[in-house]
C-alpha cells in the first residue's frame, strides 16, 4: 500500500516524537512492503513565526490531501504567558479540527502488563482496563458564543449542540462497541445541562438501531470518580467536549504516563493522529520526552488502514521496549534512562 501522510510536527517536544514515530513506521513499511510518502507542514507556534498564523492555507492544502495526518504538539510559552496575545497556537488545532472536520476523538485506555505496578492506582483496581472515550470535538462550549459585557467584567461561554452532532458522534460509538463488548456509556450532566439532555434523548432514540449494545447513562461527576476506582468496568463511553476533554486527561493516569496514551482525530475523510500529551515545552530540544504515545499513535493509524498486522508489530514492539526497561527518564525510576532518540532506534531496529 502506498500511503500519502502529512506531518506536523508542531512545537516543543512535537518535532522529537515525531521523528521517532516516523523512524518506526518506515521500518514497518519496510518489513510489510508498503510506501509512505511523508508531506511535513507547519501548524503552531512554529507557523505563527514563520507565516504569522497557526493553521495555514497551505497547510490545511497539505492536510486535505493526504491519506491521514500524524501530529506531534502545539503550545508555546511566549504566549501562554502573553493573555493580551491575539493569535495563539492552540487556535490552530481548533481550526484545524473545525476545517478538517474531525468531529470525534478516539482516546483508548489501557494497562501495559510490564507497568502495571508503576500506575499511582492500584494494581486491583485498574488490572483488565481497556476502555475508548469518544469525544465530540468541534462542537460544545469551546466553538459558542463567547464573549465579555458590562465592562469586561463578566464573562460567558455557551455550550451549544445540535442534533446531528450528537447523532453522528454517536453512530461512531454505538459502531465502536458493537466491534468491542457491546457496551456504551453516554456521559453527561442532564440534570442540570439543557445541552445534556438533548444529548441524552438523542442518544436514547438511537438505542432501537442498536439492541445488542447496553447503553448506560451516568452524570460527568460520577463518571469522574468511578473512573480511578472501577474502570475496567468501562468499555466505550461517548461524551460532548468539555467533558471529554478533562475526563481523558484523568484517564491518561491509569497507564502510568501521559507519555504513553496515543489518540486519534476522526472526520469523514481525513484522520489525525496524535498523542494525547502536549508540547511540554521544559523538555523541548533536551531528547529526554516520551516518543512511545506518539509512536502507538501511528499504530491506531496503520490499524484504521486495515493493517492490522502492522498495528500489532508496533504494539508489540512498545511493549517489549518496556519489559525491557528501554524508556526515557519518565519510567526509568532509578534505572538507565534512554533518549527518545534511541528509544526511536531500537524500536525501528526491533521491528
Amino acid at each position: 500500500m502506498k500511503l500519502n501522510i502529512a506531518l506536523l510536527a508542531g512545537d516543543g517536544i512535537g518535532p522529537e516524537v515525531i521523528n521517532q514515530a516516523v523512524k518506526v513506521s518506515n521500518a514497518v513499511a519496510k518489513k510489510f512492503n508498503h510506501e509512505i510518502n511523508w508531506q511535513p507542514a507547519l501548524t503552531g507556534a512554529a507557523a505563527i513565526d514563520e507565516l504569522g498564523e497557526p493553521y495555514p492555507d497551505s497547510t490545511h492544502e497539505i492536510c486535505a490531501n493526504s491519506d491521514a495526518v500524524l501530529f506531534g504538539a502545539i503550545g508555546d510559552p511566549k504566549f501562554d504567558n502573553d493573555p493580551s496575545a491575539k493569535v495563539r497556537p492552540e487556535q490552530g488545532l481548533l481550526k484545524m479540527r473545525q476545517k478538517l472536520g474531525l468531529f470525534a476523538n478516539v482516546r483508548p485506555t489501557f494497562t501495559f502488563p510490564s507497568l502495571i505496578d508503576k500506575s499511582p492506582l492500584k494494581r486491583e483496581r485498574i488490572e483488565g482496563t481497556d476502555l475508548i472515550i469518544l469525544r465530540e470535538l468541534t462542537g460544545g462550549v469551546y466553538f459558542g458564543e463567547r464573549g465579555r459585557k458590562d465592562s469586561g467584567n463578566t464573562a460567558f461561554d455557551t455550550m451549544t449542540y445540535t442534533r446531528p452532532e450528537i447523532q453522528r458522534l454517536a453512530k461512531k460509538g454505538f459502531e465502536m462497541a458493537m466491534s468491542r463488548s457491546k457496551r456504551l456509556c453516554c456521559v453527561d450532566k442532564a440534570n442540570v445541562l439543557e445541552s445534556s439532555r438533548l444529548w441524552r434523548e438523542t442518544v436514547q432514540a438511537m438505542e432501537k438501531d442498536y439492541p445488542e449494545v447496553d447503553v448506560s447513562y451516568e452524570f460527568v461527576d460520577a463518571v469522574a470518580m468511578r473512573l480511578v476506582q472501577w474502570p475496567s468496568t468501562y468499555d466505550v463511553m461517548i461524551t460532548a467536549n468539555l467533558f471529554g476533554d478533562i475526563l481523558t486527561d484523568e484517564a491518561s493516569v491509569i497507564s502510568g504516563s501521559m507519555g504513553l496514551m496515543p489518540s486519534a482525530s476522526v472526520g469523514s475523510k481525513v484522520s489525525l493522529y496524535e498523542p494525547i500529551h502536549g508540547s511540554y515545552p521544559q523538555a523541548a530540544g533536551k531528547d529526554i520526552a516520551n516518543p512511545l504515545a506518539t509512536v502507538l499513535s501511528a499504530a491506531m493509524l496503520f490499524e484504521d488502514f486495515k493493517l492490522k498486522e502492522e498495528a500489532q508489530a508496533i504494539r508489540d514492539v512498545v511493549n517489549k521496549s518496556l519489559a525491557e526497561s528501554i524508556v526515557t527518564e519518565d519510567l526509568a525510576e532509578g534505572e538507565k534512562a534512554y533518549k527518545t532518540s534511541e528509544v526511536g532506534d531500537w524500536l525501528a531496529k526491533n521491528l
